[in-house]
């Protein structure tokens, strides 16, 4: 039996991977002509649901061979549930189910509007539709003319059709996107001091009638030397900043070699939306990657991370809050660093608080592969529980081949806050209620302080002391 919906309509039910595509495969596959031509193995729901999305919109014939590739994967998937499948074990996605899947119908200049950005370089998604890219090498993949930057960004589009871990929800990204949003830095250009801000504003359908399924997806290309930031932020607008929606946004991260990523990631969706992401970024030799995420809205949110050093002497840097602060919330964190290469460094710093009824999933995947000697990683999680009836269910591994590693990993959950911490407050006239709040803000702060753009971080820590005020009302 599928699960009560918030909403009010009733319920319803190492080495560069192989190619997945078969070698003579037409240049256009669709899912509703091979359906008809022959049975699959995927279920009905799944083929549904790829069906609407390959009706929904017109899309760049330079996204045909990944969106067709994607249409053949989706034939032989099927839905994934905790017992068919290890990697949803501890997430149930049983509220997709839950109502009808719609796509966006209204034009975006219908939509509530968004805030604006206050940043040069900026991009916007209305309800999955690619609406404004503005600021120095920021464009829509439709909109690039033909050079370089073009084709570079076809290519490695054309490649990700080729990505081997894929899932149901990047293949449904892939078939249903109509538009690509390019931040291309050319080599040796800088950008860390002047952030591109991507915005993705989701209102959800008229009614609330169903779960509106939107298919943003970005491509940043960091050229040899360049350094780039990107500040992505993801919300809810429309009444009480938005309804029940299911937002699958896919983001993938070229760092060529000597380039530098910055990533910032924010999401504070509406309390009824369901929020599955994916995140993809290849890393060349000498190159720099710095991710902080801090996710805090969503009954429903998944994040894919998926890391791959293609070079020696690699860096890249991890960091995670997540804050399940309403009842039945999920929050889950699949994580994958894969390191090829000598002298790779990695550091991964997760955190989680879980109040009421919550549930977080951390699954932290490091792999060490046989030519990454003298490799430098290192994986922490730390789960605090609120609530007797909070759960939180963390998998931190590490896979090593390598025999010439220093490597670490550590998981701690506790249920309580440390009582030598609060006895520092209460010995200084703090009392207990007021140390509680502030042991528990600088937890998920010390991840949050690590955005390194103030506006974004400020608006990041004054939502999450609001949160907790109303966690603890609630508790």
């Amino acid at each position: 039996m599928s699960p009560p919906s918030l909403c009010s309509a009733p319920p319803r039910a190492g080495p560069p991977p192989p190619p997945l595509l078969r070698p003579r495969r037409p240049a256009s596959f669709s899912v509703r002509a091979s359906r008809a031509a022959a049975p699959s193995v995927s279920d009905d729901l799944v083929l549904r649901i790829a069906e609407q999305l390959e009706d929904s919109a017109p899309s760049s014939p330079l996204l045909a061979p990944l969106r067709s590739a994607s249409a053949l994967s989706l034939l032989t998937t099927p839905w994934p549930t905790r017992r068919s499948n290890e990697a949803f074990r501890f997430t149930d996605i049983s509220y997709l189910r839950s109502l009808p899947i719609s796509t966006p119908t209204r034009t975006p200049g219908l939509a509530p509007p968004p805030p604006s950005s206050d940043l040069e370089s900026h991009v916007l998604f209305s309800d999955g539709r690619l609406v404004a890219a503005a600021g120095a090498h920021v464009s829509a993949l439709a909109d690039m003319p033909p050079g370089h930057a073009r084709d570079r960004a076809a290519a490695a589009i054309a490649a990700s059709a080729r990505f081997s871990h894929r899932d149901i929800f990047y293949d449904f990204n892939a078939v249903g996107a109509s538009d690509v949003a390019v931040v291309h830095v050319p080599e040796g250009a800088k950008m860390a001091g002047d952030p591109v801000h991507i915005m993705f504003a989701y209102s959800g359908s008229d009614g609330a009638s169903s779960l509106m399924m939107s298919n943003p997806r970005v491509l940043v290309i960091a050229e040899k030397g360049a350094e780039v930031a990107i500040v992505e932020e993801h919300f809810g607008v429309g009444e009480e900043d938005g309804g029940c929606y299911w937002a699958n946004p896919v983001v993938d991260i070229i760092v060529e070699e000597g380039a530098r990523v910055v990533h910032s990631y924010v999401q504070r969706q509406s309390s009824a939306a369901a929020h599955t992401k994916w995140t993809t970024v290849q890393q060349n030799t000498s190159s720099k990657y710095e991710f902080v995420e801090v996710s805090t809205g969503a009954r429903l949110n998944r994040h894919n991370l998926h890391i791959q050093q293609l070079g020696p002497e690699t860096e890249t840097d991890l960091s995670t809050f997540h804050l399940t602060s309403q009842n039945k919330q999920i929050h889950d964190l699949h994580s994958r660093l894969i390191l090829d290469h000598p002298r790779g460094f990695s550091r991964q710093l997760h955190k989680l608080i879980a109040c009421g009824t919550g549930n977080g999933i951390f699954d932290g995947n490091i792999q060490v592969n046989r030519y990454a000697q003298q490799t430098d990683a290192g994986q922490q999680t730390k789960c605090l529980l609120l609530s007797p009836k909070a759960v939180v269910n963390v998998k931190p591994n590490l896979q090593i081949i390598a025999d010439d590693v220093k490597c670490t990993h550590g998981a701690a959950i506790s249920g309580e806050l440390d009582p030598n911490e609060l006895f520092y407050f209460q010995a200084r006239g703090v009392n207990a209620n007021t140390a509680t709040d502030a042991l528990l803000f600088s937890f998920g702060a010390q991840v949050i302080n690590r955005i390194p753009f103030k506006a974004i971080e400020k608006k990041a820590l004054a939502q999450l002391k609001e949160l907790l005020a109303v966690s603890r009302q609630s508790n």
